[in-house]
C-alpha cells in the first residue's frame, strides 16, 4: 500500500473546526496513512486523535505547531514524533495556554473600543477546553457580520499594526527547538514562505534553526505552486534540512486545502518522516 502522509494539521483543540475524531475519520477517507495532530501550542486532542486511528488501522504521529519568537518575529516550528508525556513540553503548553488567554482578553478589549462588544466570552464558548487563537476572534468578528472572510477579519482588525493586533512574547525559537529535540522530536519550521522573508533574512533564519536543532522544513503545503515548491525544496537543500509535507488543514469550507491533498515530495529530497519511527 502506498504511504500518503499529511504532518500538519489542526482539530478544536486548537483553531479547527473538527473534532480530534472527526479529523481522523475524514483523514482516513482522503486516503491518508500517516497523520500528524499539530494543534497550536497544544497537546490535548492526542489522545482522542490516537484512540481513532487505532480503530481505523491508520497512524497518528504526536504533533503540536509551536508559536516562537526570533530577531523580533513570529514563527511557527512544528513538532513531529514527540513524547506528549515529556513534562517540560507538557509546563509548556500550561504557560502557552495562560500566554493565549491574556493575548485573548486584551484583543477583546480593544474589539469593545471599536463598539464591538461580546467577543471573550464568545471566543471561550466556541474554544472551550482548547488553545484561543486569532481564527476564534476571525470567526466571531464573520458572525457579528463586521467582516465577510477570515483574511478581511485579519486585514481589519487583527493583524499586525491593525486596531485589535496584541503583541506577544512567545517562546524563544531556541527553546521551543529544545522543547521538542528533547521530546524526542524532530523540529520543522512551517510554511516557510508565509513569513515574506528577503533572501538575507532566510538565509540567516534557516542558518540559526539548523544550529539550534532545527531537522526539516515544510517543502509542501496545501496551495503552492510549482515555483514555490521549487523555491522551499532549494532552502531544503542548501541547508541540509529534512523535507515536509502538511496540508495544514483547518475547516471544511476551504476547497483548496484537505487533509492528504498535497504534491509529492521532489524525490531529491530526503524525507521528514525517515526519522519518526
Amino acid at each position: 500500500m502506498t504511504e500518503l502522509y499529511d504532518l500538519h494539521c489542526h482539530s478544536t483543540a486548537s483553531d479547527g473546526t473538527l473534532s480530534p475524531t472527526d479529523l481522523v475519520l475524514r483523514a482516513s477517507q482522503q486516503g491518508v496513512t500517516s497523520l500528524a495532530l499539530t494543534d497550536h501550542d497544544t497537546l490535548a486532542g492526542l489522545p482522542e486523535a490516537q484512540l481513532c486511528a487505532l480503530e481505523k488501522g491508520m497512524r497518528i504521529i504526536p504533533g503540536i505547531e509551536l508559536s516562537t519568537n526570533w530577531q523580533n518575529k513570529c514563527f511557527h516550528v512544528v513538532g513531529l514524533g514527540i513524547d506528549p508525556a515529556y513534562g517540560a513540553l507538557v509546563e509548556a503548553t500550561t504557560e502557552l495556554q495562560i500566554t493565549r488567554l491574556e493575548r485573548a482578553e486584551k484583543i477583546a478589549m480593544k474589539l469593545e473600543k471599536k463598539n464591538i462588544p461580546g467577543a471573550l466570552e464568545a471566543v471561550k464558548k466556541v474554544a472551550g477546553e482548547g488553545m484561543i487563537t486569532r481564527t476564534h476572534f476571525a470567526n466571531f468578528l464573520m458572525s457579528q457580520n463586521h467582516v465577510s472572510t477570515q483574511q478581511e477579519a485579519f486585514d481589519r482588525y487583527l493583524a499586525k499594526g491593525k486596531s485589535a493586533y496584541v503583541s506577544t512574547s512567545w517562546a524563544e525559537l531556541e527553546v521551543a527547538i529544545n522543547w521538542i529535540t528533547e521530546a524526542g522530536g524532530v523540529a520543522v519550521l512551517a510554511h516557510p514562505l508565509r513569513y515574506k522573508l528577503t533572501a538575507n533574512w532566510m538565509k540567516r533564519l534557516l542558518t540559526e534553526f539548523k544550529a539550534m536543532g532545527g531537522q526539516g522544513i515544510e517543502v509542501i503545503t496545501s496551495r503552492m505552486n510549482a515555483d514555490e515548491i521549487r523555491q522551499a525544496a532549494d532552502y531544503a537543500t542548501r541547508f541540509d534540512l529534512l523535507g515536509s509535507v502538511g496540508s495544514d488543514f483547518h475547516h471544511t469550507t476551504n476547497p483548496y486545502v484537505e487533509l492528504g491533498r498535497l504534491a509529492p515530495l521532489p524525490t531529491h529530497i530526503k524525507p521528514v518522516w525517515e526519522l519518526l519511527s
